[in-house]
């Protein structure tokens, strides 16, 4: 059985296989609030994993609008600014070695 730990209001927030401290409670397998719990974490962790890929669709669509005169790169934040230029220079010197979006 998890052992669950929970919040000031009583909801779940970490689970463990084995007692720890401040995981003193312990749910059977199929408890539909670890159910719920669980579930929770699942989705969190698939909009996590395309993070990543979907940060580099963003760059190539804000040097898309820049090349194409859409947007000025100077009509962007100035905090932006030095995150896309960071992230340009990061990219140039990983060259190939950078491929997250593949031949989609």
């Amino acid at each position: 059985m998890p052992y669950i730990k929970r919040d000031e209001h009583g909801a779940i927030v970490a689970v463990s296989k084995s007692p720890e401290q401040g995981y003193t409670e312990e749910l059977p397998t199929g408890a539909p609030e670890l159910a719920s719990f669980m579930h929770a974490m699942d989705a969190t962790s698939s909009i996590d994993a395309t993070d990543q890929g979907f940060i580099r669709v963003l760059e190539d669509v804000v040097e898309l609008l820049v090349d194409n005169g859409v947007i000025l790169f100077t009509d962007l934040p100035e905090s932006a600014q030095k995150k896309v230029m960071l992230r340009q220079k990061l990219r140039s010197k990983l060259g190939a070695k950078l491929d997250l979006i593949g031949d989609d």
